[in-house]
């Protein structure tokens, strides 16, 4: 069936449906298919995309740079020091002014409401690249990974390991759920997602067909996994927050290690990190070197969902 996307958000994964989440992953193959052949349709020839950053970023920043230039697109960045939102001017205030500039809006930061008010008064698409809540840019990258890995989504196992409510366990809780593939999060139980979104997650897999499953045996939820996925144990903003030591001491029996690795039962389970990565602390770098790491696939594939996102809603 045809989709429409042209003016919708990507705040969360949560607001679009499974057909429409595989729809923007098949769009991403196809982009990723046409770059690799050196064929640029150039989709978004003369737009202007507004890319807004309160949290640097590595990946996040490059994807969506290369990502318009690739497709037409002239990409602006603005800096926390660069414009005056949430200092002399309001979010809304702001969202209408760079709404009446720009044809699309990009968002990395930290409170999850200030790229819901952006979208609510910005006119024009708004897509989230990351907030303390959510980062559904990077599980799409995730999910590309996995099928290109396996050939298919549904069905497939994957765990995450690690610090269990933050917002990439929160995104992929999401995303697997949709697709069909069964996740499991191993944590200490006071990392665990919200209760809340656990729910509404397994209401998702009810409908997919897939499974929910969070426990603190980090070896028994890795059995026969697909994918082992991790993330630094202490996120941007968290480094100076008070706990922060005895939250690292209570993961490290998550740590990504070889013995984890074998502990799958399996010789072609995937190593999964969104990145960047502390060395030795989430994960080894024995695993994080090895041939079962698809760490760069992911982050080069956030080029190709992020250019999908924007190709698709405007």
């Amino acid at each position: 069936m045809p989709f429409n996307l042209k003016g919708r958000h990507l705040l969360t994964l949560k607001d679009y449906s499974p057909q429409e989440i595989g729809h923007l992953i098949d769009l991403s193959a196809r982009l990723k298919q046409l770059k690799y052949a050196g064929v640029y349709p150039k989709s978004m020839r003369d737009k202007n995309i507004a890319l807004i950053f309160e949290k640097p970023s590595t990946r996040t920043r490059c994807a969506f740079v290369v990502a318009c230039v690739d497709e037409g697109a002239h990409p602006e960045y603005l800096g926390k020091n660069d414009i005056q939102m949430g200092k002399k001017e309001s979010v809304a205030d702001t969202a209408r002014v760079l709404g009446r500039m720009f044809d699309g809006i990009q968002f990395r930061g930290f409170e999850h409401s200030t790229v819901e008010e952006l979208a609510r008064y910005a006119g024009v698409p708004v897509w989230n690249g990351l907030t303390d809540s959510y980062h559904p840019t990077q599980v799409l990258a995730d999910l590309l990974t996995v099928r290109e890995q396996f050939g298919n989504l549904k069905g497939r196992k994957l765990v995450y390991a690690g610090d269990g409510r933050n917002n990439v366990a929160n995104s992929l809780l999401v995303g697997c759920a949709k697709m069909g593939v069964d996740f499991a999060i191993a944590a200490p139980d006071t990392l665990f997602p919200e209760d809340e979104l656990v729910k509404i997650a397994q209401e998702y897999a009810r409908e997919s067909g897939s499974s929910i499953e969070l426990t603190t045996d980090a070896a028994k939820a890795v059995n026969n996994a697909d994918a082992i996925y991790t993330d630094v144990w202490v996120s941007m903003g968290e480094e100076d927050n008070p706990g922060m030591k005895e939250r690292v001491e209570s993961l490290r029996p998550y740590q990504v290690n070889a013995q984890l690795m074998a502990a799958t039962g399996r010789n072609d389970t995937i190593f999964m990190h969104c990145l960047p990565a502390v060395h030795n602390n989430e994960v080894t770098s024995e695993v994080f070197e090895s041939k079962a790491s698809v760490v760069f696939d992911e982050a080069e594939n956030r080029v190709h969902t992020i250019k999908a996102v924007m190709v698709a809603t405007l």
